[in-house]
């Protein structure tokens, strides 16, 4: 946490990510692909706020219930999360998650007829 600390202030002062001074201009999502403790770290922590909020979603909308949505695309899916909590609900949907190669190699199986295709 120090190395983000040191590039706080001139993050502050002239703008940008304190993640991407300490990185050499890499976002969370392209350092993971070169870090994999950092990049399972990430995606749990991704993984855990996802959820949370899928499900509190998944509980109150009710606008995927319509049977002619035959297949949903999560574009930076991650692990799988979310679409898998829609494709379990919602048995009817079949389920593509797509995101970055180092993301999706570790990903779980999903529920349902979800797949995920790597970029």
């Amino acid at each position: 946490m120090n190395k983000y600390r040191q590039h706080l202030k001139d993050a502050v002062v002239e703008g940008g990510s304190p993640f991407k001074r300490a990185h050499d201009g890499m976002s969370p999502f392209e350092y993971g692909a070169i870090d994999p403790e950092f990049n399972t770290a990430f995606n749990q922590a991704m993984y855990q706020q996802s959820t949370l909020i899928m499900k509190q979603i998944l509980e109150k909308y009710r606008g995927l219930e319509v049977e002619d949505l035959k297949t949903l695309v999560d574009v930076g899916g991650g692990t799988g999360a979310t679409l898998n909590m829609i494709v379990s609900k919602y048995p009817f949907i079949s389920g593509i998650n797509f995101d970055l190669p180092h993301v999706v190699k570790d990903a779980p199986s999903i529920l349902g007829s979800a797949s995920i295709c790597i970029s």
